[in-house]
């Protein structure tokens, strides 16, 4: 082997071992179904960026941001902007939002009528008691010509904001994940998506449904130390590729859409 040869070669070795000792293992927090399942499917691009993902599931929507400002994890991606606000204010999180990812549009939802016309005065209705989450399904029912809200409301309102409620709904407050159990007990439900299709709801059976324009577009959020970093970006471009915008789409028939 001549010389020349022999230092072409090295130097390849040099930079295969660079390229395998700068791969760098991150957890991210997600919530099981179209989260977990779209992040499975950026694994592969991530990888050949260096980055090993490791998928770590919660059923709630506290605990992801919690263990993401301990350190526990470097990524979550399982909320929208305005939760993620309210749980910075609320308990001085020191995270941020890095990218958009996809969106579930809320639908209100019922075993017992078919239409939201069928449903009777005086039904009742169950809604997440997270601020967030719980004024956006009273958004819902507002911008449906259901309700009327206070002015100025923002994106928090409560059952105490309604001013005006014509078919005398009774609004029952819950635990977001306990919506979809609720619908045998109540005449309509305001339901996550993503609690919808890890119970076998069909997204597009919602009686009534959000804009899919809006803020509730769904976002990685890392720490703020973390937010100008290498891997992150590395992160949002495997994710945000032509590949899993047709996954998103294909999987999910529009119930789920891709922010890109």
């Amino acid at each position: 082997m001549s010389l020349k040869t022999y230092l072409a070669a090295l130097a390849i070795g040099v930079a295969a071992f660079a390229g395998h000792a700068e791969a760098k293992t991150i957890k991210v927090g997600v919530s099981p179904g179209p989260h977990a399942e779209v992040l499975e499917k950026v694994k592969p691009a991530a990888k050949a960026k260096g980055l090993d993902i490791e998928i770590v599931e919660f059923s709630d929507y506290v605990i992801p941001n919690a263990a993401l400002d301990a350190g526990e994890l470097d990524a979550n991606s399982f909320q929208h902007q305005p939760y993620l606000d309210n749980q910075v204010a609320d308990r001085k999180f020191d995270i941020v939002s890095v990218a958009t990812t996809i969106n579930f549009p809320m639908g209100i939802y019922s075993s017992k009528y078919k239409s939201w016309d069928e449903v009777p005065d005086g039904a009742t209705i169950a809604i997440q008691n997270d601020p967030t989450n719980g004024g956006r399904a009273l958004l819902l029912l507002r911008d449906k010509g259901i309700i009327k809200l206070k002015d100025d409301v923002g994106f928090k309102p409560t059952p105490l904001d309604i001013v005006d409620n014509p078919k005398g709904l009774k609004i029952i407050e819950l635990e977001a994940a306990q919506t979809p159990r609720a619908l045998a007990d109540v005449d309509a439900a305001a339901i996550n998506t993503n609690y919808a299709v890890d119970a076998g709801i069909a997204p597009t059976s919602a009686i009534l449904r959000e804009d899919p324009k809006g803020p509730y577009v769904n976002v990685i959020a890392v720490r703020s130390k973390d937010k100008d970093a290498q891997w992150v970006k590395d992160l949002i471009a495997a994710y945000k590729t032509p590949e899993i915008k047709a996954f998103v789409n294909e999987r999910f028939g529009g119930a789920v859409l891709p922010s890109w």
